[in-house]
């Protein structure tokens, strides 16, 4: 990507739909403490997200997917034990604490379904166990988005290359779900799926105007992180960009209701997600053709 185009996004996804007034900066930091009062009684505890078995044998294997300037980006990549040829890939992006083992395993899940999954690391090998630990990788994540970025690029040309993966979506909750979004819009020929659940949403019309790939939005109607009126203008906007994207509010369930770790785990709405994710990934990037 050229450093002018990377500059330009930088301040863009920053903005996050925020108004013209509030800084880029205000806003990251409104995001964060938002967060962190979201989850302050939480803890990073397995939901049925990710202890659910998956359907199928799936091989993991820690790899090194790519390196930064002072490091090695290390990740975890999933793939069903009776595939045969290339599949369809998709990042999984974490939540804000980290890529811990619940995260891991629901990559395997999804894997299971018939894609190499690439289960990323933004936190540099760091899990938070505490709200104010995750509190500050998460605000470490948000002051060094640039190095987010390279690692989200080196992942896609990770999937893309090396495991000749035809097509490759991504997916993510929360914080996770924000980078969903942020990687479509850093990838915008590239993606060809994007799954967000209740990530902080881009609403500014030029932005979401380079989108082509199908997006899955699955949001809670209780959600202090995430308002209902930023979701409805961004599905109002994609809407008038005439933009394929399927917009969902659960409206009793509350923010990180499907995540792999926490305590606002909602059943009915996870798993009604879930179906909706597998049947949207299904649609958008065909896997059952490739077995």
């Amino acid at each position: 990507m050229k450093t002018k185009q990377l500059a330009w996004l930088l301040l863009s996804v920053f903005a996050c739909g925020q108004p013209a007034n509030d800084s880029a900066e205000s806003a990251v930091s409104q995001e964060v403490r938002a967060t962190a009062e979201t989850h302050a009684d939480d803890t990073p505890v397995p939901t049925p997200v990710a202890t659910e078995e998956p359907q199928r044998e799936v091989i993991t294997s820690r790899i090194a997917y790519g390196e930064l300037a002072d490091s090695n980006l290390h990740g975890y990549l999933s793939v069903p034990a009776d595939a045969t040829g290339s599949l369809p890939a998709l990042i999984v992006i974490h939540e804000w604490w980290g890529l811990n083992d619940n995260v891991r395993d629901t990559a395997e899940r999804l894997a299971a379904e018939g894609y190499v999954t690439l289960a990323i690391d933004l936190y540099d090998g760091k899990i938070a166990e505490t709200p104010k630990d995750a509190m500050k990788l998460m605000q470490g994540l948000t002051d060094d988005s640039e190095r987010a970025l390279a690692n989200i690029a080196a992942a896609y040309k990770y999937l893309s290359a090396a495991a000749d993966a035809p097509k490759v979506g991504v997916i993510g909750w929360c914080l996770g779900g924000q980078w969903s979004l942020r990687t479509a819009l850093l990838l915008p020929d590239d993606i060809d799926a994007a799954v967000i659940y209740y990530g902080t949403l881009v609403t500014d019309k030029d932005q979401l105007a380079t989108l082509s790939m199908p997006i899955l939005g699955l949001f809670a109607g209780n959600d202090p992180i995430v308002p209902r009126d930023s979701v409805d203008t961004f599905r109002k906007t994609m809407l008038q960009l005439g933009k394929p994207a399927n917009v969902y509010i659960y409206e009793e369930a509350k923010h990180a209701f499907a995540n792999p770790s926490g305590m606002a785990y909602d059943k009915a709405a996870a798993e009604d997600a879930w179906e909706k994710t597998l049947e949207f990934l299904a649609t958008s990037l065909a896997p059952d053709s490739l077995f």
